[in-house]
């Protein structure tokens, strides 16, 4: 091949390159930094959240999506893994500050945290939601 065809060519190839960089729309930028995100749906259900365990890599950010099936409930989440010391650091962080969320009925409520250290993060409904509330608990392991 000639040098003329040779550039020829490298020009090709840069010109749709380039092309194909300012067809890229920002959502499919947010897309892309959307799959460093592990997405978990759960279901909160008399008296359980389903799935229970959750099982994470230490380091992954996570986003909970979590919908109440059947009616109104609650979730709280333990920021310092079982065990702990009291005062410990925070092994989730959350983007937004934490306390008892209220799940109404039919509806998803999303959280979004970075399981930071390793350990077991227990979880319960905090919103009284009949005879077997107390026992509506869960857990995220982080690994």
């Amino acid at each position: 091949m000639t040098k003329i065809g040779k550039r020829s060519i490298s020009y090709l190839f840069c010109a749709l390159l380039s092309a194909s960089a300012l067809s890229l729309s920002p959502s499919s930028l947010i897309l892309a930094q959307d799959q460093d995100i592990q997405v978990i749906e759960l279901t909160a259900k008399k008296y359980e959240y389903a799935p229970s365990p959750v099982h994470v890599k230490a380091g992954t950010k996570v986003r909970l999506k979590i919908t109440a099936a059947d009616h109104d409930h609650g979730f709280q989440i333990a920021t310092v893994p079982d065990g702990s010391q009291a005062g410990s650091n925070p092994g989730l962080i959350f983007t937004s500050p934490q306390d008892c969320l209220q799940l109404k009925k039919g509806e998803t409520v999303t959280i979004e945290f970075l399981a930071q250290t390793r350990g077991t993060y227990p979880f319960r409904c905090c919103h009284t939601c009949g005879l077997g509330h107390r026992g509506m608990k869960g857990q995220i392991v982080v690994d």
